[in-house]
């Protein structure tokens, strides 16, 4: 169990028992990690604003006031990963700190299965900061003003992992469709690019939304391909991945 799922889970474990308290050396074993690991997860929850406190003595622990917390979220995959990544985009910002800390707020009630995909989707999600993308292999257009929108493909196309049949618009409005393979998305402001295996240029291609005239799912489930960051080729700013922990 990885730790955002050990931190779901503990909340949902005092939840269970509250009000009665519950020892971090139980909580150890209940989950096969130290005791001083638990205490360093109910430590986080506490700062991220979980209403959790210690009871003294010798039958004390750790206790959750199920009253105060939030109920767990209906969200689906695709509205997690939206506030995922809305609130990654704080990260810079002077509201980084309660971004981080309503992010755990999140974490903490939703369901382990939900977390868990929404949490291998945010890995493919890179936040542009300081830069443009590249030109060649990092991106078949460049930046504009985003007045178009991306088509509803856009957004399902990771999670649905299938080929997508794409019409893009290049810079001189010359279309040509393609056959790519989703890997990842890259944001920078209000510009999004889809990074996919271009069939027709044989390479790793990034693909801006509001260029993307078309684009509908094939059905075709692709061969499994390692996505590298560096073969982007984004030679200006930094590149940081959405994290749900």
């Amino acid at each position: 169990m990885n730790r955002t799922d050990r931190l779901y889970a503990l909340v949902e474990e005092l939840r269970a028992v509250s009000p009665t308290p519950l020892s971090a050396r139980r909580l150890a074993q209940r989950f096969e990690v130290s005791s001083r690991t638990i205490e360093r997860d109910l430590s986080a929850l506490q700062q991220s604003g979980v209403p959790i406190w210690a009871e003294p003595g010798r039958t004390g622990g750790y206790c959750l006031d199920a009253s105060h917390t939030l109920a767990p979220l209906g969200f689906t995959v695709d509205e997690a990963l939206a506030v995922s990544i809305a609130l990654g985009m704080l990260s810079t910002s002077p509201f980084r700190e309660p971004a981080v800390s309503a992010l755990r707020k999140v974490v903490a009630v939703m369901d382990a299965r939900s977390l868990r995909e929404t949490a291998e989707l945010a890995s493919h999600v890179h936040l542009l900061v300081d830069g443009t993308a590249g030109d060649g292999a990092a991106a078949d257009g460049t930046a504009g003003d985003g007045a178009a929108a991306a088509p509803p493909e856009f957004a399902r196309a990771l999670r649905s992992g299938q080929v997508l049949r794409i019409v893009y618009r290049d810079r001189h409005g010359v279309e040509t469709e393609r056959d790519v393979e989703p890997l990842g998305y890259v944001g920078k402001g209000s510009d999004w690019y889809l990074i996919a295996w271009c069939r027709l240029r044989d390479g790793v291609r990034a693909f801006r939304g509001d260029r993307i005239a078309h684009a509908v799912a094939t059905g075709e489930r692709p061969p499994r391909r390692e996505f590298r960051i560096q073969d982007l080729d984004i030679a200006y700013g930094e590149l940081r991945t959405v994290s749900l922990t």
